[in-house]
């Protein structure tokens, strides 16, 4: 026997006011990203793969499949990716020497001085929206 569907409950002005704010800030944040990458010679996509890599859970070994889940792209777009990386000297590809069919990412000295600046601009930016961030997710303003 099926369960009756709980019933939602009503969704309230300040509730799509909130998630209006939140999806502006959400472009803001994205559209001064794509900003910075662009002013340190990446694309944005440049920029999101060397801080998937570097930022990869529990700091482990990134292979190309790990790095298009991360990325939400398709395996091999993000082969093409990791080439075009490579060309621009950001990342390196080593053998994995326990399973020889594998292929581990990892940034360059150049991708990682790079993704440092870029990285503090971004966690300056965060903090200034910080507050109006923690404002919105706190539901118990209504």
């Amino acid at each position: 026997m099926t369960q009756p569907k709980t019933p939602r409950p009503a969704i309230r002005q300040s509730d799509y006011q909130r998630l209006s704010e939140f999806r502006y800030l959400i472009r803001r944040f994205l559209e001064f990203s794509q900003v910075q990458a662009e002013d340190a010679g990446l694309t944005p996509r440049q920029h999101q793969a060397l801080l998937a890599i570097k930022g990869y859970p529990g700091g482990g070994p990134v292979t190309v499949g790990d790095l298009a889940e991360r990325l939400r792209i398709r395996h091999h777009s993000a082969v093409e990716l990791v080439n075009r990386l490579g060309e621009a000297g950001l990342v390196a590809r080593d053998q994995d020497k326990d399973d020889h069919r594998r292929v581990l990412l990892r940034l360059t000295e150049r991708a990682d001085g790079c993704l440092a600046e870029l990285s503090a601009a971004h966690l300056d930016e965060l903090s200034r929206i910080e507050p109006m961030l923690r404002r919105l997710l706190d539901r118990s303003q209504d």
